[in-house]
């Protein structure tokens, strides 16, 4: 059965009488004259459609928990947004944390995650409840005993493993294999179980978490990390009588940036998980454990468009064409980091327009601002408005002020309606948090 996550566009994507495209009922022309350009525009119904998705295709399974993975999009509204849709969150920083806490999320519901926590960070989520908090190293694990006794409280945890799976994936997103930052070597979770048992009686162990990477189109590798992570649990009850009953598969479900991705639908991948952890669960005669399945990326990517106005443009004598926007790396920087490729379309109407290929070039001081490397579009003119498709994931997480720039506002679309849920950065904004000390003024 084919999921939200396999559209190139949102759900509600469509010309509308003017010949512009409407997203969510809204004229994305009229978006970009009313707030802006840049613009990141989320649509409410493809996000709804997605959880709907994921929620049905993992039914069959009792015991499951979605938590979003906030690094992929995390403000106050689309966390609200998505908790009322029923999911919990992975978290990844103080400033997630206080996020989702502001936007009214049961913090029960709340994971955190990361492989360098702070004190300071890791006391905020103690204090606001957060449910579980994935230890990622020894360090990690004497310093939350610590926090929690000076807390009189008892934390729940998982300890984070690595699984030694390797996806075919971009190497910076690959996040599973044994040379990672991340997380407990399987030759170390003995020695860290032991440590919880006899001296850190201020942590309560519930389970293990792995990750096995992003934008995932290999199926295979769930079951592989299932049966990984399901045989770990039956050793350690086997030699310390632990009788965990939770484990965290993390998400990486890949998303379709272009016209030649396949991503694997929900309904693929719920399947193969779950089939494989009943499966295993037989195999090692445990107790069905609790499954926490953590998508970020195929939750909200392809909710999301960036509106850019299209400005100077440049022919290189037998080479390329330029085309110029008002936008680029510090808005999305994931063309520079990961060579990624992305989809667009001119979003004004245009009367039987032919097809230029052109390069769409960043507004940035460096070379390798570029947005888009080769793509067809109808004759691209200065302030024609660019529409940049499955740009909900990690652009808005990623973005920067870099030259200087302003942050782009973001609208939340649905039914007609458009709902600023980010404002746009001012020049105030930008200078707000310098200092002049006091000996340089005259």
């Amino acid at each position: 059965m084919d999921s939200t996550n396999q559209l190139l566009k949102p759900l509600t994507t469509k010309r509308n009488e003017n010949g512009n495209l409407e997203i969510g009922g809204c004229d994305l022309v009229n978006l970009a004259e009313q707030y802006g350009t840049p613009l990141y525009v989320l649509d409410e119904e493809t996000v709804k459609a997605i959880c709907r998705d994921y929620k049905n295709a993992f039914k069959g399974y009792p015991k499951v928990n979605m938590m979003f993975a906030s690094k992929a999009l995390c403000t106050m509204a689309t966390s609200r947004l998505l908790f009322d849709e029923g999911f919990g969150f992975d978290v990844v920083s103080s400033g997630e944390i206080y996020t989702v806490y502001k936007a009214g999320v049961d913090m029960t519901k709340v994971l955190f995650n990361g492989n360098n926590k702070s004190f300071d960070e890791l006391t905020l989520a103690i204090e606001l409840g957060v449910g579980r908090i994935s230890v990622d190293n020894f360090f990690e694990l004497s310093l939350l005993n610590e926090i929690a006794k000076s807390h009189n409280k008892i934390v729940d945890i998982l300890l984070r493993i690595t699984p030694g799976i390797e996806c075919h994936t971009h190497e910076y997103i690959q996040t599973g294999h044994l040379d990672s930052k991340f997380g407990f070597d399987l030759t170390q979770t003995d020695e860290a179980v032991e440590l919880i048992l006899k001296e850190y009686s201020n942590l309560k162990l519930h389970g293990l978490h792995a990750h096995i990477g992003s934008q995932i189109f290999e199926t295979s590798v769930y079951g592989d990390e299932i049966e990984i992570i399901v045989k770990e649990i039956a050793r350690l009850d086997e030699k310390f009588g632990l009788k965990l009953d939770e484990i965290n598969i993390g998400g990486g479900l890949g998303v379709k940036y272009t016209e030649s991705d396949c991503p694997p639908s929900t309904y693929t991948i719920a399947g193969i998980i779950t089939d494989r952890l009943n499966d295993c669960v037989k195999k090692y005669n445990i107790n069905p454990p609790s499954l926490f399945i953590e998508p970020g990326r195929s939750v909200i990517s392809t909710a999301g468009v960036t509106l850019y106005t299209i400005g100077s443009s440049k022919q290189v004598p037998k080479g390329k064409k330029y085309v110029a926007v008002d936008g680029g790396m510090a808005d999305n920087p994931r063309p520079s980091m990961y060579q990624a490729k992305y989809s667009a379309e001119i979003a004004n109407g245009k009367d039987k327009p032919a097809l230029k290929t052109v390069t769409i070039a960043g507004r940035f001081c460096e070379s390798g601002d570029i947005l888009i490397d080769g793509i067809n579009l109808a004759e691209p003119e200065e302030g024609d408005i660019l529409c940049v498709y499955n740009t909900g994931a990690y652009n808005y997480s990623m973005a920067s002020n870099y030259n200087r720039v302003q942050k782009p506002a973001m609208v939340l679309v649905n039914n007609s309606q458009s709902d600023m849920i980010v404002k746009r950065e001012t020049l105030e904004d930008l200078i707000s948090h310098d200092v002049i000390p006091d000996r340089m003024k005259k």
